[in-house]
C-alpha cells in the first residue's frame, strides 16, 4: 500500500513539473528584440491570405495580436487604427492578428472580425490565427501585444516588443506613446530608446 501511495505522489509530482515547465515555456519563448521574425500566411476578413512578404514596398511592421472580445483590446482600437494612418503611408503598416481559440471565444470568430471591422473601418489587415501557431511563434501574451519589425538584408528585424502606450484605458491620458516613438526612431535611423515594455491586456485564450 506504501508503494502505491509513493507511486502515486510521485507521478503528481512529475505531471505538476510538467504542467509548470509547459506553462514557463508559453510565457517565456517567442521572439526577443534582435530576433528574425518568421514570415506567415493568415486568412484576411476579406478572405485572402496575407504574408508579410506580399508588402514589397513596406519598410517594416506594426504587428498587433488584438481581439473583439477584451476590453483592453477594444479600448486601443481607435489608437491603433491611428497608428495604420499614420505610419502605413511612411513604410510601417499595421498587421493585426486575432490570436483567440473561437470555440473559446466565439465573439472572435471570422464572422465577428469581419462585422467589428466594418463597424470600426479598419484600414488595415484583420487575419485570423488559425490553428493558433503565429502567436506562440511571437511569445504574444496578451490582446493587445505589439511587435514592431524592421525589414533588413537577414530579414524582418523584431525591433520592439510590449504595450501601445502608457495607459491602457485613456487615451487622453497617455504619456509616453512606445510604438510611435520606436518608429520614429526607426524611421530617423537611430536607436529606439524604450525596445521592450509589459503589454497589458487579456490573455490569449487558447
Amino acid at each position: 500500500m506504501k508503494k502505491i501511495v509513493k507511486l502515486m505522489v510521485a507521478a503528481t509530482m512529475v505531471l505538476g513539473v510538467s504542467a509548470f515547465t509547459n506553462g514557463k515555456k508559453e510565457i517565456g519563448d517567442g521572439y526577443k528584440v534582435g530576433d528574425i521574425a518568421t514570415d506567415f500566411k493568415l486568412e484576411n476578413i476579406d478572405g485572402k491570405m496575407v504574408s508579410l512578404s506580399d508588402f514589397e514596398d513596406a519598410k517594416g511592421f506594426i504587428v498587433t495580436f488584438t481581439c473583439n472580445t477584451c476590453p483592453f483590446a477594444v479600448a486601443y482600437e481607435d489608437r491603433v487604427e491611428a497608428l495604420n494612418k499614420k505610419y502605413a503611408k511612411l513604410g510601417y503598416p499595421v498587421i493585426a492578428i486575432m490570436p483567440n481559440n473561437t470555440d473559446v471565444k466565439p465573439g472572435d470568430n471570422m464572422e465577428q472580425m469581419k462585422k467589428r471591422a466594418k463597424e470600426k473601418g479598419f484600414t488595415f489587415p484583420y487575419l485570423m490565427d488559425k490553428g493558433q501557431k503565429v502567436y506562440p511563434q511571437y511569445g504574444a501574451t496578451k490582446t493587445p501585444h505589439i511587435y514592431i519589425l524592421q525589414k533588413s538584408k537577414k530579414g524582418n528585424v523584431v525591433k520592439y516588443i510590449g504595450a501601445i502606450d502608457d495607459n491602457s484605458r485613456d487615451a487622453s491620458m497617455v504619456k509616453e506613446k512606445y510604438v510611435e516613438n520606436a518608429v520614429d526612431a526607426l524611421l530617423e535611423g537611430e536607436e529606439i530608446k524604450v525596445k521592450e515594455t509589459r503589454a497589458i491586456g487579456c490573455s490569449i485564450k487558447v
